[in-house]
């Protein structure tokens, strides 16, 4: 589908609202006909003709003409807004659900500055377009051909010499439209990317003040404000170099209409009566001159920002829920088969193969870039496999409904991300509808009830963004507790520890084998003592699984495993170096 193919598909719920607009403005339009004829009446049969009875009527046919059309103005201008906030809504909304369906590697190669100037910038113009460009192109169309037909019904000639000035305005149009687009398309590339850059350094900003570089990030943003500003010139150059073009058009017609109407009023042609009538048509026909150099500029402005909106919207997500995708209540059993996952032909992880029972604790031990978080996010089918299999409950992930595999998931991220709102808001965010003392029962279990007592207003302290004000080990107690609350059926911390102390990560080791619910959980750490008490543990490198075991068979092996613990502990004991441990 072409983007304005795409663009009127949403238009088209509004088709009513638009054509009722349309006819408000021809019947505006045809109104503005109507006084400047009286006024040549006035000349010809009132001030000339004498017939001075008639003027209080003419005068109060102009005056009701003037109301009529205010009335109607004003009833024209609120039904193309109305039109262009509702169909907004409509693109908006429809693009935000379609961010939200796609997947990791979209957002792998977008910028939140570029996917945030979409939902701004770009839909800004063409509500701009609907609300206004449409209805006043349509009008200034409306207002040259009503008024150039009342000038033919006064004098076929001197409508004629007034034509001559349509062809000039034809190919100046068609110049600057050529120039527009491309102008534009810069001037949006440039607004994104000034908007991208200033996201993530308001972001970033703690890292900026923490490194001293303000001085530099300051030097990078005026490069990113020049190159706009340079743009938004172009732009500018655009129609500046060809409005006075349209200007000298629209005042060649006053020009047309002095010589030759003076001329021909002079030699008897025409009365002075319709003289005054064309010059009050006169407007009527500059007026769209003047108003073409805008309106090919909003016209490109519109059609690139259309264009930028659909691009985005039409990328379809690598991982999609079948149609027919497989819905139940997981167990939580867990196979990989010979699983391997490949982005830009680099080689992530290979030939995965494991195999996890119901309420079993898998822990996952590696060196960094291992493939840990990897083999999880397969799982959770965030990205699929290359090749191989990921089953739960003996299906393959990739042949059940996303939403429900993800909601019998609780997830605490590497990176912990927690959102403007309260503490109980962020904990409640995967089932807001639990009672208070759901959440308070999951902040107790991820040992973290008692710092958030602390807080000023307890469960209700509004959280800042990204969770600022709070250490990383309380972001990461917060994180665990709102995985907690969700009661999944897998459970899987990502380093969910790593800022915390030993006494609290041993507090959580315990609240972790007291869940009540039978569920299978997966802890990713670099600590030993967070997976030693595993069912099963995997020990990664270089993307393969090269040990997996229990906690003392591993030890026995006298391989990484044992290297990491010696790192991390001192010496192994004797007892697990002897010949198949205990």
């Amino acid at each position: 589908m072409t983007p304005m193919k795409w663009f009127f598909g949403f238009l088209k719920k509004y088709k009513k609202q638009m054509i009722f607009g349309l006819i408000l403005t021809t019947f505006i339009t045809a109104l503005n006909i109507v006084n400047p004829y009286i006024s040549g009446l006035i000349v010809d049969n009132v001030i000339l003709g004498e017939a001075y009875d008639l003027l209080l009527p003419l005068i109060a046919c102009m005056l009701g003409v003037v109301v009529l059309r205010g009335v109607m103005r004003f009833l024209y201008q609120v039904v193309f807004e109305t039109a262009s906030q509702g169909l907004l809504y409509d693109m908006r909304d429809k693009v935000y659900r379609k961010l939200l369906q796609e997947d990791f590697n979209f957002y792998n190669k977008k910028r939140t500055g570029d996917l945030m100037s979409r939902q701004t910038g770009d839909m800004e113009a063409i509500r701009h377009f609907v609300a206004y460009v449409i209805y006043i192109s349509y009008e200034s169309i409306l207002l040259f051909g009503f008024a150039l037909s009342m000038v033919f019904t006064v004098n076929v000639k001197l409508a004629l010499c007034m034509l001559v000035v349509l062809p000039f305005t034809a190919f100046t149009t068609y110049l600057q439209s050529k120039e527009v687009k491309p102008a534009f398309q810069r001037n949006r590339n440039c607004f994104s990317s000034l908007n991208a850059f200033v996201q993530e350094n308001i972001s970033g900003n703690r890292v900026v003040r923490a490194f001293s570089k303000e001085d530099y990030e300051t030097e990078k943003f005026n490069k990113e404000n020049d190159a706009f500003r340079s743009a938004q010139i172009a732009a500018s150059r655009v129609w500046m170099k060809y409005l006075p073009v349209f200007e000298i058009l629209a005042y060649a017609l006053n020009i047309i209409l002095m010589l030759y109407g003076g001329f021909m009023v002079i030699h008897g042609e025409i009365s002075l009566g319709n003289l005054v009538t064309v010059n009050g048509y006169l407007w009527m026909l500059n007026n769209p001159l003047r108003m073409a150099g805008w309106l090919v500029n909003d016209i490109g402005n519109f059609v690139t920002s259309v264009e930028k909106i659909h691009a985005t919207y039409s990328e379809e997500p690598y991982v999609k829920t079948p149609p027919s995708g497989v819905v139940k209540k997981l167990n939580g059993q867990i196979e990989f088969r010979d699983v391997s996952y490949k982005a830009d032909d680099e080689d992530i992880v290979m030939d995965i193969n494991f195999k996890v029972s119901p309420g079993q604790t898998v822990g996952i031990i590696g060196s960094t870039g291992s493939g840990k978080s990897t083999v999880m996010n397969l799982l959770c089918r965030f990205y699929d496999a290359t090749s191989g299999q990921v089953l739960v409950d003996n299906t393959d992930v990739r042949d059940m409904d996303l939403y429900n595999l993800r909601d019998n998931i609780g997830m605490a991220m590497q990176e912990v991300f927690l959102f403007s709102d309260t503490v109980e808001g962020n904990i409640a965010y995967g089932r807001p509808d639990c009672s208070f003392e759901e959440v308070k029962k999951a902040a107790i279990m991820a040992d973290a009830n008692h710092f958030i007592m602390a807080m000023p207003e307890g469960y209700d302290t509004i959280v800042g963004e990204r969770g600022v004000g709070l250490s990383g080990g309380q972001k990461q107690r917060i994180s665990l507790a709102r995985a907690l609350l969700k009661e999944p059926s897998i459970l899987i911390l990502d380093d969910t520890t790593s800022a915390v102390d030993m006494e609290t990560e041993s507090y959580i080791q315990k609240q972790l084998k007291n869940i009540e619910k039978n569920c299978t959980i997966f802890i990713i750490a670099y600590r030993i003592s967070s997976i030693k008490d595993a069912d099963l543990i995997l020990v990664m490198d270089k993307g393969r699984i090269i040990e997996q075991g229990t906690h003392e068979s591993l030890l026995a092996q006298n391989g990484y495993y044992a290297a990491a613990f010696s790192n991390q502990y001192g010496e192994i004991p004797e007892e697990f170096l002897q010949k198949g441990g205990r």
